[in-house]
């Protein structure tokens, strides 16, 4: 089984932190950011498979951070991942292209469960040529 490359996009650095280390024991190789801008130069130069996306953040926003993410890399799966349930927020980004939405904090099961199958979406996404 490859490696699953994930990128974490969250302004908390202790929690995004914690749950670097605890992804990392698990074989998921993580690489965390702070803010939108920052997301966006990483997928620019670094090939991930799954992007842990925070909504609530200064400056860009995860929405904004998600349409771009979507227009720029469109195989990149996206999970939001945040403290604040908002039904409106959650049908918006699934609708904008997410293929899942977790509350923090998460079990870690749960959250290797939703990145395995993120993964599994975008090698298929991969193998279909889309």
């Amino acid at each position: 089984m490859r490696e699953i490359r994930v990128l974490h996009v969250d302004d908390e650095t202790d929690f995004a932190a914690a749950v670097g280390k605890r992804l990392a024991r698990r074989g998921v190789a993580v690489r965390s950011v702070t803010g939108g801008g920052e997301a966006l130069e990483a997928l620019a130069s670094e090939p991930f498979d799954v992007v842990l996306l925070d909504i609530k953040m200064p400056g860009m926003d995860g929405i904004k951070v998600l349409g771009e993410i979507k227009q720029r890399h469109p195989l990149v799966e996206v999970i939001m991942f945040t403290a604040h349930a908002n039904t409106d927020i959650v049908i918006s980004s699934l609708a904008m292209g997410a293929c899942d939405y977790l509350l923090k904090p998460a079990d870690v099961d749960d959250l290797l469960q939703k990145i395995a199958a993120a993964a599994d979406r975008r090698k298929g996404k991969e193998e279909a040529g889309a």
